[in-house]
């Protein structure tokens, strides 16, 4: 029986919409068969700032729920790994607290701003 990836998606813009479509078509990608890890995606949770779109997202695209912080999304026990979708400027911010809270972490790029900021990320 494969394993649960619970996905928390941070950001519903356009790469948020992209991976999200993504998570939605993996297994027809993937097939279950020799080559597969024995696990599944699961869209556990979105996040974004506006309570109404992002309600309206969560439904669309087969979110289990919605936060409107991402510091909760972050800090809940049934989000394995998260999604970072967000402006550049938040990345950093945001995966270092993923870190804390011993998440895996998928981001878009670029990682980091600068190469400080992304060597703090990976010494963390």
């Amino acid at each position: 029986m494969s394993k649960p990836v619970r996905i928390g998606l941070i950001g519903y813009g356009f790469m948020g919409r992209t991976h999200s479509n993504a998570y939605t078509q993996v297994g027809h990608f993937f097939p279950k068969d020799k080559l597969t890890t024995g696990h599944h995606i699961v869209r556990q949770a979105v996040c974004g700032r506006d309570e109404t779109k992002v309600k309206e997202f969560a439904e669309k695209w087969g979110y289990a729920s919605y936060e409107t912080d991402w510091r909760k999304l972050v800090a809940r026990d049934d989000i394995d790994a998260v999604d970072i979708c967000t402006p550049n400027d938040s990345h950093a911010e945001i995966a270092l607290e993923c870190i804390k809270h011993g998440k895996m972490i998928l981001c878009e790029k670029p990682l980091a701003l600068n190469g400080e900021q992304g060597e703090k990320m990976v010494a963390a």
